[in-house]
């Protein structure tokens, strides 16, 4: 349906335009390539379309505004660690008053307490460690399952994404075998060693997996997110739980991404039962945290096989982990700006964005979908929506995705970089969604030239 010389001219369009927009950004750029590689504090950050990563000077809400005085409605809101908006007031007030008390000091204040009983409210599970990211969560708590069962693989499903988990970035040759990703930098150990892959929604392979006897866990989002959005089909997490228990693996629910169907994530939406939950990001505000709940069981065989006298030298915890500025940002967070009330609002905008690209792809034939996770969607370069990650990677299409999302920046408009996701705020209004929608209708008819 793309013409690929029409998308190439209108690439060289946008590209130029781009650096007429952004001569101050180009300028920081340049500087930065003597300090930093790349230009960038972070590798990934050079995946940004354009000649160079927009600067940006402030963000507050829903927008954000660059060195070169241009404003931007922000959909990516940091890959979700500003879905509560930026700088949300009840968070920066917060953060503002316990910086001026402490930051950290390696003991508990009472807000530990209150975070943790929060997130149990929510999630349902009734003891919770905290971390410094849900990627430290998701290392610690691999480590205590290997610890309970005594046995050593890791069950993933193909291109999911845990942060930079190691056992994690595995996928499926073509042979069904276990193997690295593309891209994946300095591996310990072969991932066929700690790692055993599946498909999402594929019940028969996880069976198999689990079958060997070898599994300690099973990892997974209870929808995947980073490859695209892919929904669970109808009773694949309940059987999941079910096989978990059969064959003695634990089970562990990411919901870092999932959060966005509603403020107890899939977990409390559809009444699943893991053994150990994780999550970071966005119940923060922004501030680095991360958390991981688990059952009264667990706990109890943990605290048997733990000796105090060496408890700090097992490779769980951190110095920051647990610290009071990241616990008062995250009690903040949890009580004043992810509430039920404003995750009904974002939901309601994430189903007005996503209506508003399904209009514009039925306008123009496009063989595009669009997927929903509650304050999120997310469209891909496929007719149908994907039932596993291998369906939705091959949904995807980098040169295509490079041109939209520098068209969407230069018409002020901010989304995934990784992908085509949105994601609302509470700060997010409609008039911002219907701007979005008026300027994807825009690019959509440019690009089939209607």
């Amino acid at each position: 349906m793309i013409d690929r010389k029409l998308l190439a001219a209108l690439r060289t369009k946008e590209d130029a335009r781009f650096l007429e927009q952004h001569p101050v950004s180009g300028k920081m750029f340049a500087e930065a390539k003597g300090v930093m590689p790349g230009g960038v504090p972070m590798s990934w950050m050079a995946k940004w379309p354009g000649a160079y990563p927009v600067f940006v000077k402030e963000a507050k809400g829903a927008h954000f505004s660059d060195v070169d005085g241009n404003n931007y409605i922000d959909f990516c809101l940091g890959d979700t660690g500003s879905m509560t908006g930026h700088s949300p007031d009840a968070t920066v007030a917060a953060i503002r008053e316990q910086a001026g008390r402490g930051i950290t000091a390696m003991l508990p204040t009472a807000d530990a307490a209150i975070v943790s009983s929060e997130l149990s409210r929510r999630f349902g599970l009734p003891l919770w460690q905290f971390t410094v990211s849900a990627t430290d969560a998701n290392r610690h708590v691999l480590r205590y399952c290997r610890l309970i069962t005594g046995k050593s693989k890791i069950i993933v499903i193909d291109r999911c994404y845990h942060g930079s988990v190691d056992e994690t970035f595995a996928t499926l040759d073509d042979a069904g075998n276990t193997v690295a990703r593309e891209g994946n930098l300095g591996a310990p150990v072969s991932l066929d060693q700690t790692t055993r892959v599946v498909e999402f929604n594929d019940l028969a392979g996880m069976e198999a997996a689990l079958a060997k006897g070898d599994v300690a866990a099973i990892l997974m989002e209870p929808a995947m997110t980073n490859v695209g959005i892919v929904l669970p089909q109808e009773g694949y997490l309940y059987a999941v739980e079910k096989l978990a228990k059969k064959f003695g693996a634990l089970l562990i629910i990411d919901e870092t991404h999932t959060i966005s169907v509603g403020a107890g994530g899939m977990t409390a939406d559809l009444g699943l039962k893991p053994d150990f939950l994780t999550i970071g990001k966005a119940i923060g505000g922004g501030i680095p945290t991360g958390t991981f709940g688990m059952t009264r069981e667990v706990a109890a065989f943990i605290a048997a096989k733990v000796e105090l006298e060496i408890i700090d030298t097992g490779g769980i915890g951190g110095t920051l982990a647990g610290n009071a500025l990241s616990l008062a940002s995250m009690r903040a967070t949890l009580t004043d700006v992810l509430t039920e009330d404003n995750f009904v609002r974002m939901i309601e905008l994430g189903t007005r964005w996503s209506d508003g690209v399904d209009a514009a792809i039925k306008e123009f034939n496009l063989p595009w979908t669009c997927n929903r996770l509650g304050a999120r969607g997310e469209y891909l370069f496929a007719k149908s929506a994907p039932r596993t990650g291998r369906e939705a990677s091959d949904a995807g299409d980098f040169e295509l995705e490079q041109y939209i999302h520098l068209r969407m920046l230069n018409d002020g408009f901010l989304i995934t970089p990784f992908h085509n996701m949105a994601l609302m705020s509470p700060a997010t209004t409609a008039a911002d969604v219907d701007d979005h929608t008026v300027a994807f209708r825009t690019m959509c008819a440019e690009l089939t030239q209607c």
